[in-house]
């Protein structure tokens, strides 16, 4: 080869129609061609056979142990995972021969490692790798580097998670090679995020700038500690990071993820407010509508919202023992159940104890109070007094993601969705029924509603059946919130009152608007002022509503304002 050169440039030297500079191309390729002919062999025979490398796995010493797991992970055979998957698994043995066998997990029989096919392996003379602590924490990583080669992306996902726990920077020529040929977008930002945290502290400034691009696009709260970590100085005055660039690129991507952090926790608050104003508005419905047809304090309401949660119970116990196999179906028997329960319940006490009460408020209120402490009292006699778990069937679990740091959980949406199936039926039943016919006319002049021939008394023990009845489904809705106690509705029988009176005595649309922005006031006031200061908060601001506006949000209109 260095004849050849030697024979170019006296050629190059006689031709003076050669021009300079293609003498030096020409010079320039034929360098290029020594130096890989020189190379391209030694590279060739550094590779070992797979097989000589994992018979090191047969080794004594942990060193050689190590760093046969490491050159394992450096090659691109299946046989490299499969060893490795086994080794980790204690599945994997080496006879005197040196030679690798592993473990079927479904048969039990020994494979040849290398070919996959079965062996001749007796139990004597096979040694078992002692993998230690160390090993594992080197194992896990590079197992992880293999399996991102696989065609499966939940197993690139979870080997792009593994990788983000290690950050270790004998990985990212691995990681950057799976990041250009990875397809998959979840995988992509999870490569892209766990190089950026390795990259962030690269000697290369080029590197640091791309670390800083991929934390502000993701929008992470986690990262801001490191971005503002890259702003601070040290004792002496200087700035930890010397590159300006890399400064204000930190400080830019600090700033966006601050923005999205806002934007995150209100969407999220916006959200989790519009849950609590759905169920306050169940538990509401039924009391505004029994308090403005029959000025009844109902303080045994919350109760129903108890019952209904405990209805909701016993059908799920009557599926698990009766039909395990559609246990997810349970809420179908639940729904109805609760609602009849609440509906009974309620017709009974009015029928019972209500009826001899109106037209006297505080004495309604003071044994609706005691009627309240009794059915507590009866459910801890029946169910206990501990709390119980109402499972969420498997169509409720889970949630959906539309944005960085907002989960909007199924039972939440499907609670929203419910509330307002509820609320379209109530309103058909009071705007196109004879019911609601006769629900407004005495609501607007008992008096005249009963000379016209509309049995007030009948009419009120089915109101009054039917606000129980809604207030059984805000039961149900609540349990797949949370857990279900016998003080249940005592949480909620306040706040009832409270939607009722601002959005209006007997008005079901203001009981919509009151419940909803009730729930968005307690949630946004929650993060700055905390749970217990942001309801004291909204007490005061619904008693200086009051004193402003008594009648309400929407207040009722000719003789029925007078009543």
């Amino acid at each position: 080869m260095s004849c050849a050169r030697n024979g170019a440039q006296a050629w190059l030297t006689q031709e003076s129609a050669v021009s300079q500079s293609v003498r030096r191309v020409i010079l320039v390729l034929l360098e290029v061609g020594w130096l890989l002919s020189s190379t391209l062999p030694a590279a060739h025979a550094q590779q070992e056979p797979l097989g000589a490398v994992a018979a090191k796995l047969g080794a004594d010493d942990h060193d050689t142990l190590q760093a046969a797991i490491e050159a394992l992970g450096a090659r691109s055979e299946p046989a490299a995972l499969r060893m490795l998957e086994a080794l980790r698994d204690g599945n994997l043995r080496v006879d005197g021969s040196g030679a690798v066998l592993v473990r079927d997990g479904k048969s039990g029989a020994w494979l040849d490692a290398l070919t996959g096919k079965p062996a001749a392996a007796a139990g004597a003379g096979l040694k078992t790798p002692l993998v230690n602590n160390a090993l594992r924490r080197t194992l896990s990583p590079t197992i992880a580097q293999l399996q991102l080669r696989s065609t499966d992306p939940a197993v690139r996902l979870a080997a792009a998670e593994e990788l983000a726990k290690a950050s270790d920077d004998k990985l990212v020529p691995a990681m950057r090679a799976a990041l250009k040929r990875e397809i998959d977008p979840s995988v992509r930002k999870l490569l892209r995020l766990s190089l950026a945290q390795i990259d962030l502290t690269s000697p290369d400034p080029r590197h640091r700038l791309s670390a800083i691009a991929a934390m502000r696009d993701s929008g992470e709260v986690s990262f801001k500690t490191q971005l503002a970590a890259l702003l601070e100085k040290t004792a002496d005055g200087k700035f930890r990071e010397p590159d300006a660039t890399v400064r204000g690129a930190a400080g830019g991507a600090l700033n966006s993820i601050e923005h999205q952090e806002l934007l995150t926790r209100v969407v999220r608050d916006l959200f989790y407010g519009l849950s609590l104003g759905s169920v306050l508005l169940l538990a509401a419905l039924g009391l505004a509508i029994t308090f403005g047809l029959m000025r009844v304090i109902n303080m045994a309401h919350g109760e129903m919202l108890m019952l209904g949660a405990y209805a909701t119970y016993v059908a799920q116990l009557v599926f698990q023992k009766y039909a395990p196999a559609a246990l997810n179906w349970y809420l179908a028997l639940a729904v109805p159940l609760a609602f009849a329960t609440c509906m009974l319940v309620g017709m009974l006490l009015e029928r019972s104890v209500i009826r001899f009460l109106y037209g006297r408020p505080l004495e309604t209120l003071l044994a609706t109070w005691g009627i309240s402490l009794m059915l507590i009292q009866t459910v801890r006699l029946i169910f206990g007094a501990q709390n119980v778990s109402v499972a969420n069937p498997d169509w409720l679990s889970g949630g959906i993601e539309p944005m960085t740091g907002v989960v909007l959980p199924y039972n939440r949406l499907a609670t929203i969705g419910f509330v307002t199936a509820v609320v379209s039926l109530l309103a058909f039943v009071l705007n196109r029924t004879r019911l609601g016919l006769s629900v407004r006319a005495i609501t607007q002049n008992r008096a005249m509603a009963s000379c016209m021939g509309i049995p007030t008394a009948r009419i009120d023990m089915l109101t009054f059946g039917l606000g129980s009845g809604i207030a059984g489904l805000g039961g149900v809705a609540l349990s797949q919130l949370g857990n279900v106690g016998p003080e249940l509705g005592q949480l909620y029988v306040v706040d009832s009152f409270m939607v009722v009176v601002v959005g209006g005595v007997g008005k079901v649309v203001g009981s919509v608007v009151a419940a909803l922005g009730l729930g968005e006031v307690n949630k946004l006031l929650e993060p700055f002022a905390g749970a217990v200061l942001g309801k004291i908060l909204v007490l005061v601001f619904v008693v200086l509503f009051i004193q402003r506006r008594p009648q309400g949000l929407f207040a009722l209109k000719g003789r029925a304002a007078e009543n």
